[in-house]
């Protein structure tokens, strides 16, 4: 069958997106890894079919490349908001997103860039230990913000490689449902550089839940102030947060073409 789909991405982190407001799309694991296959099927780092919800603009259906599905995605949702206001909602700015980790609310703004309410993060939770745990010579911080994050604040990258210890660290037992890492490198109070490696993809060129993990926990040991640029290998994103607590994440979302692709 042919399957019309857009191609997104937020600071160069990809995104198949479907439009499945009917809700006739349903993809089986081996077609999504497909789909995502920068070979031999359209590449991406994750696949999102934008559906019907109760009491918010659409339901974000997301995928990583291996198939599966994950709670919530920073860079998709941006991107989600993006493909809203292109295609059905032009006149509005503002949107309630439904993702597996409840509904969060994306803004338009006017220099094209979308600006997200993450919530509040969550520093215990089933998928990681209460404290923090030395593996592979990092000591690893555990948060979820919807997924969970493994982080680990360095000296310098140059010391480690990432790739090795992305995926040993994604797939420890520690972590019964895998988990994503993040390295960090502090340039000052209020930069950040930040590697990120994502479950289920291995390493992207940005990740937006990663780059919320990463400033809470770095608010948290009083590292940085409260606005923070997180440096990604992707580009930037600006970070700050309310009188509440909750992280307000913002950045880019681009459109790159339209096309259809046949799924056998």
């Amino acid at each position: 069958m042919e399957i019309g789909f857009t191609k997104m991405h937020g600071l160069g982190n990809d995104f198949i997106v479907i439009d499945n407001f009917n809700g006739r799309m349903k993809f089986s694991n081996k077609q999504i890894v497909f789909l995502c296959d920068r070979h031999i099927g359209v590449g991406a780092d994750g696949l999102i079919l934008v559906e019907k919800a109760k009491d918010a603009h659409c339901f974000m259906n997301y995928y990583n490349t291996d198939g599966f599905q994950a709670e919530m995605c920073g860079n998709g949702i941006r991107c989600v908001a993006k493909f809203l206001k292109d295609y059905y909602f032009k006149s509005e700015d503002n949107f309630k997103i439904l993702t597996r980790a409840g509904i969060k609310e994306v803004s338009s703004k006017e220099d094209d860039t979308f600006s997200v309410n993450m919530g509040q993060p969550v520093f215990s939770h089933k998928d990681f230990p209460k404290n923090e745990l030395e593996l592979e010579g990092l000591v690893l911080n555990f948060i979820s913000m919807g997924n969970p994050h493994a982080v680990a604040f360095i000296d310098d990258f140059n010391k480690y490689d990432f790739s090795l210890l992305g995926k040993k660290i994604e797939n420890n037992s520690n972590f019964p449902n895998k988990i994503n890492f993040e390295l960090v490198q502090q340039k000052n109070n209020q930069e950040l550089e930040v590697l990120v490696w994502e479950r289920g993809c291995g390493a992207t060129l940005a990740c937006g839940t990663g780059a919320c993990a990463v400033y809470a926990l770095a608010r948290k040991h009083k590292k940085v102030e409260q606005e923070v640029i997180i440096n990604l290998p992707g580009g930037k994103i600006f970070l700050t947060e309310n009188e509440k607590g909750e992280i307000i994440m913002r950045g880019e979302a681009v459109n790159v073409y339209s096309g259809v692709v046949e799924i056998k």
